[in-house]
């Protein structure tokens, strides 16, 4: 290593005011959870560690495919062609742009089991995650062990983001009670996306964990930003009054049933059959109507009056009218999990 590029490495950083030599000396020491290394997951641990975060633990549970190549910006054709863990192939990566940091990868998939473990020595935990199951798992965790985290969402050319201290902020049970049901919201798969969406929202969650690690909470952005970069409309909504109405489950009443394991997406692999039973968590009715329609225009659909059964990427899947699916084609429950993400929602 040239002598000289250790010192000079984050200068053009430090000569930042409100970073500066201390703030950065702070990042140094910072430990942070990744939640997905997916569209944005991938460019928030770049960017941190291109800052000089100390530790990054990256945890997910997929493999890289050659669709994620198109805005998942540490991984190659090699990734794609080899199917390595998205985890492992965002930390080989990291470790050529930064050697002076610590990276961790976990290629698993975050549950009320192991959450503690991943994410109780962290200083920090921010959100690339496909679903909203993990999504009020971390946001239970959060609160009941007062950590910071930073939930963002990136779908065609619109994202979000949302800073949540506990103690200070609304949480996402205050912005969203429980889990949409399954086909309500449209997914990569259905709608599609643009890189510059999912890079744009990454770069703020980014820009949030360099003002906590860097010892300037009072900088954050509150309430939820919303951006549709197609458009250029930008959005911040205010959510100071929902904690007001002291309504929240979750952070007005210490009720954490993702943490505790009360509900949370079930999987179930079927002995001898080489296939996965996924039932969601939802309690809100389902739009069968809605679901179906998305479902059957999928290539070689077929519909019964109780099931629409398609196939992509050489799974079978057979979806229930209560969301419920039964994935033919692997036993592996973790890969179910992110199939039924990816292809029919929450």
């Amino acid at each position: 290593m040239n002598p000289m590029s250790a010192s000079e490495r984050y200068s053009r950083q430090e000569r930042f005011a409100p970073i500066g030599k201390e703030g950065q000396s702070l990042l140094a020491t910072s430990r942070v959870a990744i939640c997905g290394a997916g569209a944005l997951g991938t460019v928030i641990a770049g960017t941190l560690a291109r800052a000089g975060v100390g530790f990054l633990r990256i945890i997910d549970r997929d493999l890289v495919e050659w669709t994620n190549l198109q805005r998942q910006i540490l991984f190659d054709e090699e990734d794609a062609r080899l199917g390595r863990p998205k985890a492992e192939a965002a930390a080989l990566q990291i470790r050529k742009i930064n050697s002076e940091i610590i990276v961790e990868p976990i290629a698993t998939e975050l549950n009320h089991r192991n959450v503690r473990e991943l994410l109780g020595d962290v200083d920090l935990i921010l959100d690339g995650c496909d679903n909203f199951d993990t999504r009020f798992l971390i946001n239970d965790f959060s609160l009941r062990f007062q950590k910071t985290w930073i939930y963002g969402g990136a779908i065609g050319s619109t994202g979000q983001s949302m800073t949540i201290i506990p103690g200070q902020t609304p949480c996402l049970r205050c912005l969203i009670e429980e889990p949409p049901p399954p086909g309500s919201l449209p997914t990569c798969e259905t709608a599609g996306i643009i890189a510059p969406t999912s890079m744009i929202i990454a770069s703020i969650e980014s820009a949030e964990g360099l003002k906590i690690l860097s010892g300037h909470p009072e900088a954050v952005t509150t309430g939820l930003l919303v951006i549709d970069v197609w458009t250029g409309r930008i959005r911040r909504v205010n959510l100071d009054g929902l904690k007001a109405y002291k309504t929240c489950p979750a952070c007005q009443q210490s009720d954490y049933p993702w943490l505790e394991g009360r509900v949370g997406t079930q999987t179930t692999s079927l002995c001898g059959r080489q296939a996965v039973q996924v039932i969601p968590s939802h309690s809100s009715p389902i739009d069968w109507e809605r679901l179906r329609r998305d479902l059957a225009s999928k290539p070689g659909a077929k519909e019964t009056p109780f099931l629409v059964r398609f196939e992509m990427d050489g799974f079978e899947f057979s979806v229930f009218r209560d969301g419920r699916a039964i994935i033919r084609g692997t036993d592996d429950v973790q890969l179910a999990s992110s199939l039924y993400a990816r292809y029919i929602g929450c």
